[in-house]
Formats: structure tokens, C-alpha cells, sequence
């Protein structure tokens, strides 16, 4: 389902409130306009909001404004399962859930987030790429109760983040009824991560093969592992 859109403004909004508002909006306008001044305009239109002020609250580019639709999304994901809705489930499901609510989230919008990831694969904006998958990554596992500040914070995260790219990948283009697919093959991902927990001792175990951190993710790529 589409994030839902936040409270009406009040008669004299900040930015940031703006930003807040129109996120959800801008992806359903950049499928047909590209993540550009015309679809935060045509954003703007939809919801009711001066088009001027609107303009000002995205005026630092399109990567800018893909960020804020993220963050729409996050906003989406939070609101789906109560504190209690996730504690009822084991760690895997937990992560599989928030993941499920992250692409129905994205559902309505796969064309906008299509141009988004093109935009995103450009070189330069390569790294705010990475950024977002780990905050993304990082939400889902602060949701899931994860409190690790050792090597564990930063391994989940860097796997998270690649399952969850990969998933986007067979995501967009899966037409198979409630993107069944796309289901199973997170699933198969996520089966690999919990494997991880199994081999992460060979890390540090002297007279063995050291484990490969970049090996595994690769992995996490292809449909049929």
C-alpha cells in the first residue's frame, strides 16, 4: 500500500513541514515527469500547496527529493506493526515483515522508484546511494530490537542493506500475483543471512579459511542461490 499522506498543514508551514507533506506524492508524479521541478509542482497542485513554497522546500535537486520519499517510506514501515505486533515474532520474521512492509510501501510507485534507482546508480550519487540502503537497513534492524553496537551492528546492517537492494531488483519487475516472487526470493536472501550466523566464526578462527564478507553479499544477488 502507499504511504499515507500526514496531517493537513497548518496555515503557515515551515519547509520541513512541507517536505513532510508533499513526500509521499512525489514518486506518483516523477513516474510520468522524472524526479524534476515538474513533479514537485504537480505534487503540489494534488495536495492543495502553493507551488512556490513547495519549490523552495525542494530546490536542492532530485536526489534530494528521492531522499524524502524514502523517508516517506520509513515513515510507511514504522507505522505498519505495533511494538507488541513485532515482539510476537522471531528475529527472522521480523526482519522478512518490515522488508514485505518496505515494498508495499513502494507498490503503486514501482515506476517512480525505478527512475529514482537510475538516478541513484549515477556515479556521483553513488555514495548518498549506499547511505540510503544503510538507513534503511539500519531501520529495519532498530525496529527488530537490535541493539548491538559491536562488529555485529555493522555486519547486519551491510548484509540487510544488500538483501534488500537485490529484493528491490526482482521486485520491479515481478508480475506474478502478490508479487510472489519477489516473496520467495527474499525468503531464499534471507535464509543466507541467518547462514551467516552459522560460519561467522571461521572470521577469527585460526588455521582456517578466513570468511568472506564480500563473497557472501555477492551472492545475495542472484535468484537462483
Amino acid at each position: 500500500m502507499p504511504a499515507k499522506q500526514p496531517q493537513p498543514l497548518r496555515d503557515d508551514p515551515t519547509l520541513d513541514e512541507v517536505r513532510t507533506y508533499l513526500a509521499p506524492l512525489l514518486a506518483s508524479q516523477a513516474a510520468f515527469d522524472g524526479w524534476n521541478e515538474k513533479a514537485v509542482e504537480a505534487a503540489a497542485e494534488q495536495a492543495g500547496v502553493d507551488a512556490e513554497m513547495a519549490g523552495l522546500a525542494f530546490n536542492e535537486g532530485p536526489v534530494d527529493m528521492i531522499d524524502t520519499w524514502f523517508q516517506a517510506v520509513d515513515a510507511a514501515m514504522i507505522a505498519k506493526f505495533s511494538e507488541d505486533e513485532l515482539g510476537a515474532m522471531k528475529i527472522r520474521e521480523r526482519i522478512t515483515a518490515l522488508v514485505v512492509a518496505r515494498l508495499e510501501a513502494l507498490e503503486s510507485d514501482r515506476e517512480g522508484l525505478r527512475r529514482a534507482l537510475a538516478i541513484l546508480a549515477a556515479p556521483p550519487n553513488l555514495p548518498t546511494a549506499a547511505k540510503l540502503g544503510w538507513r534503511a537497513a539500519d531501520k529495519m534492524w532498530r525496529l527488530a530490537g537490535d541493539t548491538a553496537t559491536d562488529y555485529n551492528h555493522y555486519t547486519k546492517r551491510t548484509l540487510l542493506s544488500a538483501v534488500y537492494g537485490s529484493t528491490i531488483s526482482v521486485f520491479l519487475d515481478d508480475e506474478s500475483d502478490s508479487y510472489a516472487e519477489t516473496k520467495a526470493f527474499l525468503d531464499r536472501r534471507i535464509e543466507n543471512v541467518m547462514q551467516f550466523e552459522k560460519v561467522k566464526a571461521k572470521i577469527t578462527r585460526p588455521g582456517v579459511d578466513r570468511f568472506s564478507m564480500a563473497r557472501f553479499i555477492g551472492r545475495l544477488r542472484y535468484r537462483g542461490i
